[in-house]
């Protein structure tokens, strides 16, 4: 037990002592996409890596991915998951909060199943996307939030055929930097 105590204190220190510099010079951001969780169930986590004050890599899990805001009322059901992978740029602002676009590679996998004319359907959602995310991100004590909104392309004919090629998503990123 005090072995334990003494870890946790140790560890308590260390993170107020290098609370400062996090504050000044982040080197990384998790995050989550607050809004499409709980309009549409979809849960969004990412991660973001500065590379410099205003640039980062970022990297995404999207778990019961949804295509658009396509409802699944009736016999309608999404079962996916896609990975995102972004580079993002800041701009037009200061340390407070600042514009952001980030082009992105987005490659959902899963599939989606409905009744077409009273029948059964499959439709594999495995699919390759390009896009881009433009928003504004607010940072205040190492918390950043903000909205954003994204288009991208995908590249799956199957996919398309059910759906538009032509994916728009918007929400709103709530995150910690450290």
């Amino acid at each position: 037990m005090k072995k334990l105590l003494f870890t946790l204190t140790a560890i308590v220190l260390f993170n107020f002592s290098s609370f400062a510099q996090s504050l000044e010079d982040p080197k990384g951001e998790v995050r989550l996409n607050f809004l499409n969780t709980i309009i549409i169930g979809s849960v969004e986590v990412g991660y973001e890596h500065f590379i410099s004050s205003d640039q980062s890599i970022g990297l995404e899990l999207h778990f019961n991915d949804r295509f658009n805001y396509k409802s699944t009322s009736g016999d309608k059901d999404f079962s996916a998951t896609a990975f995102l992978l972004s580079y993002n740029f800041y701009f037009a602002g200061d340390e407070n909060g600042k514009l952001h676009i980030s082009p992105f590679f987005k490659y959902r996998t899963g599939d989606y199943s409905d009744t077409l004319d009273g029948a059964p359907r499959n439709v594999n959602l495995d699919s390759g996307y390009l896009g881009l995310t433009g928003g504004y991100r607010w940072n205040f004590n190492n918390f950043a939030f903000g909205p954003f909104v994204s288009v991208a392309r995908g590249f799956s004919q199957e996919v398309n055929d059910v759906f538009n090629a032509v994916e728009f998503k918007a929400g709103l990123n709530v995150g910690y930097r450290f």
